[in-house]
């Protein structure tokens, strides 16, 4: 089952505590799970992760029907783990992603709430693949600031694909893949209420929110894996 190959990069609690190293770090979803068992590269990608966080809480119900103990860590406490590491060393941090306006939003937001943290952005350009001189641009943006967390927006699974296969050339620690966190930080999109958070119903504020693009994922999503689990629980030969 996909979910046992990627157990031993999945977090179990919800204290981060990464070396200032170069590390990989991704998240896994309902949605995810399932774009990962026919997208071969994803699944790559994912596997070649130092660190897997279980953002959502059809991954998190799915581990624990297997009797294992996950807690769900989204991509945006990742971010704040990152930004407050960063405020109490004076680090500098990466936008990879998102357009310019909202990178501006960002910095300008950052600036406020973490006012020791130096920010840089780059926005690339919108397509589905990236050529070679669009990699070799974006590549050398980030290393001419050698940043201490690079934070990566362009959606997966093409954020995680392009960390992974470009990991090697970036003169970077943390590499965070974090999707969706650019918005919800600038504003441009509003991430559900805490209370919905702490209840494990991010997801459903997110379809209320945005119902024709997110249904499939939310609706679909989650109770193939759900399935896929308890299939696997009875036969795990499936």
């Amino acid at each position: 089952m996909l979910l046992n190959d990627l157990e031993k990069l999945i977090v179990s609690n919800t204290t981060l505590d990464l070396p200032n190293s170069k590390f990989l770090i991704t998240t896994i979803n309902a949605h995810s799970y399932n774009v990962a068992k026919t997208d071969k590269s994803f699944l790559t990608a994912l596997k070649g992760s130092d660190v897997l966080l279980a953002d959502g809480i059809g991954v998190v119900l799915a581990y624990r029907l297997l009797g294992k103990s996950v807690q769900k860590m989204a991509g945006a406490d990742l971010f704040k783990y990152e930004m407050e590491r960063l405020q109490e060393i004076n680090g500098t941090c990466f936008f990879l992603g998102s357009t310019q306006k909202t990178l501006e939003k960002i910095k300008e937001k950052a600036a406020k709430d973490y006012p020791n943290v130096k920010v840089y952005s780059y926005a690339p350009p919108y397509t589905n693949s990236f050529s070679a001189t669009e990699n070799a641009a974006m590549v050398d943006a980030i290393n001419a600031i050698r940043p201490d967390a690079l934070f990566i927006g362009l959606t997966a699974p093409k954020q995680e694909k392009w960390a992974f296969v470009q990991k090697e050339y970036l003169d970077v620690a943390h590499i965070c893949c974090i999707g969706a966190v650019f918005d919800f930080y600038a504003g441009t999109v509003k991430r559900p209420p805490q209370w919905m958070i702490g209840l494990g119903l991010e997801w459903l504020g997110r379809l209320i929110s945005e119902p024709q693009r997110l249904w499939k994922r939310y609706l679909l999503s989650s109770p193939v894996i759900l399935l896929d689990t308890l299939r696997h629980k009875i036969s795990p030969r499936i």
